[in-house]
């Protein structure tokens, strides 16, 4: 009868010779086992700690941006931060994904073919080429009832690609605020839609009339109507590239859909 003693058998193991390819062999079994084991229960009980730092990411991130769009983070402070929820979305179905936002860049996600579309030149207003196909969103909700949605849009300046968030109220046509996040635009002129005198002018200002159509831009001198946005002196193509990703991202190509979803009260829940 066979001795089955792990003990022996490891004895006999370790007594052949190293030139052995049965104990070379059994020897790597047994290491990559290890490692195996060594990986999978780190990645176990690591687990809590890799989530809270993912959590604590989002809220800096989002601190961040809320802190930079003026009176924003008064807005959602009213509300309660608590229900502001971040959500990536499909722009093709305008329907939420399972996707984890802290995981998903935007920006990335649009330099690859299989994560992003061409955008056909006549429709390419804002300069992109190609976009990301899905995006994130931040919905803030107070007792069920849409507050407030802050969407990501971009288009290509006069000397670089503008990114900015535009947050819209409730009702989804009212400017809650436009906070520019990266710009390199020529100093003094197109680089003050950084400036927060500027971003303060975009509270209370209205998106579309009373057909559907987007008619929020920023115009040469003084605005005249709840439509427009005072426009910088010597800057008309950066104003212009403001205006071409209001009109591009709330557009068939961007958050058409998401907009569509969210006033029927259908997905973003």
């Amino acid at each position: 009868m066979p001795d089955l003693n792990p003990l022996i058998w490891w004895a006999r193991l370790l007594a052949l010779p190293n030139e052995s390819r049965t104990k070379t062999i059994a020897m790597a079994f047994i290491v990559s086992g290890i490692c195996a084991l060594l990986v999978s229960s780190a990645a176990v009980l690591l687990a809590p700690m890799r989530d809270a730092n993912l959590a604590a990411e989002r809220e800096a991130r989002l601190a961040a941006m809320l802190e930079s769009m003026p009176g924003l983070a008064d807005i959602v402070a009213q509300y309660g931060a608590d229900s502001l929820e971040t959500v990536v979305v499909d722009l093709e179905t305008g329907e939420p994904t399972d996707i984890d936002p802290a995981t998903f860049d935007i920006a990335a996600a649009a330099e690859v073919p299989e994560t992003s579309s061409i955008i056909p030149g006549e429709a390419d207003i804002a300069g992109l080429g190609r976009i990301a196909d899905l995006a994130p969103i931040h919905i803030l909700r107070e007792d069920g009832e849409l507050r407030l949605v802050i969407l990501p849009i971009s288009a290509v300046g006069y000397q670089s690609t503008i990114r900015a968030h535009l947050a819209l109220e409730g009702d989804l046509n009212t400017v809650a605020g436009l906070s520019i996040i990266e710009q390199g635009e020529t100093p003094g002129l197109g680089a003050r839609i950084e400036e927060p005198a500027w971003q303060a002018l975009w509270p209370g200002k209205e998106l579309a009339g009373d057909d559907g159509e987007i008619r929020l831009s920023v115009v040469r001198g003084r605005a005249t109507s709840a439509f427009e946005v005072d426009g910088i002196t010597g800057a008309t193509r950066t104003g212009n590239a403001i205006t071409a990703a209001i009109h591009f991202w709330l557009g068939d190509y961007g958050f058409d859909d998401v907009l569509a979803n969210l006033r029927q009260g259908a997905g973003l829940q």
